[in-house]
């Protein structure tokens, strides 16, 4: 058998490399987040109207990730972690990537207007830009800053769920933006400590980069204690209550504690257990934002049932 004829042709995109464009391993925290927003709202939502502006704001989420990935193509080329994305992979065109990152930004902006209201879908546009050009096209290969600024974008959702729900924004929806915001530095940089060189290859300046990793530790810290003062803070608002803060405190007390120990970590000692601390806290992460919205939605359902559990 000839060389020629032992090489696999190239194949074609299917519909799950399309799937794959949209993100939709981030599109699920984005649904997940914008439910709890509407979910806690006061007043109700058709569920059929509630449906679709889930299923929208999921578009929305998709869009900001095809465009994500069309721009960043030559970044996610040169990591390991994003080699095998469909545009990088030579699955999808970056033409393709673009256009169905505009057209799904489009659809969904004015099918959540149609939907809901136009403050929801005035939010929804504003974080798809806001993803897509000022922290994909800006920030990203600008600052170190990228993920605190750029976090922004990941904390919208739950902003746009109250809004479909009740036609504005309230002090309430804020805390759940906050928990977000301050959540994503944590998060990222705790991948960046045992993905340094990935970012390093493609040249964005993640802190672990710019600033190394005992630097970031800190950070990580920092950003921890922050965190858990306006988790539990949300405890005594009018999306909290007593099942909200006891679920916060025993969570916040597990992420604090695995903070510390983060910190006091020498880059030796982590080098030696295969930065297995690094990827615990990482995995930690995951599970504090779904808990917290989790309890939340708890909280809520309690007060409406007329159940023991509100303030």
């Amino acid at each position: 058998m000839s060389d020629t004829a032992a090489i696999s042709p190239p194949r074609e995109a299917g519909f799950g490399d399309y799937v794959a464009l949209l993100k939709p391993r981030v599109m699920s925290l984005v649904v997940f987040t914008a439910l709890a927003g509407l979910v806690v709202a006061p007043g109700a939502l058709h569920p059929m109207l509630g449906f679709a502006a889930i299923l929208f704001i999921a578009l929305g989420a998709g869009a900001s990730g095809a465009l994500n990935m069309w721009w960043d193509a030559d970044i996610d080329a040169v990591m390991r972690r994003t080699a095998r994305r469909p545009v990088p992979g030579g699955l999808v065109t970056p033409a393709e990537a673009r256009d169905i990152g505009v057209g799904l930004s489009l659809l969904s902006v004015a099918m959540l207007y149609l939907a809901t209201n136009w403050v929801a879908a005035a939010l929804l546009a504003f974080t798809i830009f806001f993803y897509a050009v000022i922290y994909t096209m800006w920030l990203k290969r600008w600052t170190p800053q990228n993920i605190v600024i750029g976090g922004a974008a990941g904390a919208f959702p739950p902003v746009i769920g109250w809004a479909a729900a009740t036609g504005g924004i309230a002090p309430e929806a804020v805390w759940m933006f906050a928990l977000i915001f301050l959540w994503t530095p944590p998060h990222f940089w705790a991948l960046a400590l045992f993905m340094k060189d990935d970012y390093s290859r493609a040249g964005v300046p993640m802190l672990t980069v710019t600033h190394g990793r005992a630097e970031t530790r800190r950070q990580i810290w920092l950003y921890t204690l922050v965190l858990a003062a306006a988790a539990l803070g949300i405890g005594f608002s009018g999306i909290g209550g007593p099942v909200y803060l006891a679920v916060a405190a025993l969570l916040n007390a597990r992420f604090v504690w695995h903070g510390w120990k983060l910190k006091r970590r020498s880059e030796a000692e982590a080098e030696a257990d295969g930065y297995a601390a690094e990827k615990r806290f990482f995995r930690l992460s995951l599970s504090y934002l779904f808990l917290h919205f989790l309890a939340m939605m708890a909280q809520a359902w309690l007060v409406r049932a007329g159940l023991p559990g509100g303030w």
